[in-house]
């Protein structure tokens, strides 16, 4: 049996004035899954990230991280993850070293350790020359690679992210798509919101469809998708659900 890495059950939100923005979503990413969660803007993406990352309060149901209730234990939970937003909201007037300490000291993680790490990624998305610069000088496409780079400094379990190749250059979308496979070889998990169906037919081994904050289609994607392209599917499904 799968291990479940996240664990959500009948998750609804509510926004003041009454939108529900997700209701009654219930699916489960496990050890090893790259997990692409798609639907069109508004669809209720976000909404569902940021409260599994512990950010946003929810109506009802249960957020599980590896077992752990995010309600009953949030700090344990949030030590076991890693949130990027889709327009990361650093510190501009932190370089880009200070910034990765400070998240480093977050997580205590050795000075070696994150040192190494630091370098490791930071070369390989080609700003270990910038580190050194004030983030408010860098364009969105640095603040990215600086927003992945300090969500892997503490290796989470979970890795969760909103549309995390807007912005990037080829390369580090690949570099990226990389790290996310041996995050997920080493038993890990990545549950990530995107628009480009192209990306998530050949990176993911599991998707879910969201439509008017409803989940209406989930689970390995060559189930999901049969013989059809992905992007035929999702055109399918939410046609579907519109009659």
């Amino acid at each position: 049996m799968e291990k479940s890495v996240l664990h959500i059950s009948h998750f609804s939100k509510t926004y003041p004035g009454g939108k529900r923005a997700v209701d009654d979503l219930s699916l489960d990413v496990c050890a090893g899954d790259i997990y692409g969660f798609i639907g069109q803007n508004g669809a209720g993406k976000t909404t569902t990230l940021r409260a599994v990352a512990g950010i946003l309060p929810y109506d009802s149901g249960e957020i599980l991280i590896d077992g752990h209730s995010l309600r009953e234990s949030p700090i344990l939970c949030k030590s076991m993850l890693a949130y990027i937003p889709d327009n990361p909201d650093l510190y501009d007037y932190l370089t880009g070293l200070q910034y990765l300490n400070f998240i480093g000291d977050i997580f205590d993680i050795p000075s070696s350790v994150r040192k190494e790490r630091i370098e490791k990624y930071a070369q390989l998305f080609h700003i270990m020359n910038e580190l050194g610069s004030l983030i408010g000088t860098y364009s969105h496409g640095m603040k990215q690679k600086l927003a992945v780079i300090s969500a892997l400094l503490h290796e989470p379990k979970l890795l969760l992210l909103d549309e995390p190749f807007v912005g990037l250059d080829p390369e580090a979308a690949f570099h990226l798509k990389q790290i996310f496979r041996d995050l997920c070889n080493a038993g890990n998990a990545i549950f990530f919101s995107t628009h480009v169906l192209d990306v998530a037919e050949k990176l993911c081994n599991k998707i879910a469809i969201i439509k008017g904050g409803k989940l209406v289609s989930c689970g390995d994607i060559d189930t999901v998708r049969g013989d059809e392209s992905l992007e035929s599917v999702f055109l399918e499904v939410l046609e579907n659900h519109e009659k």
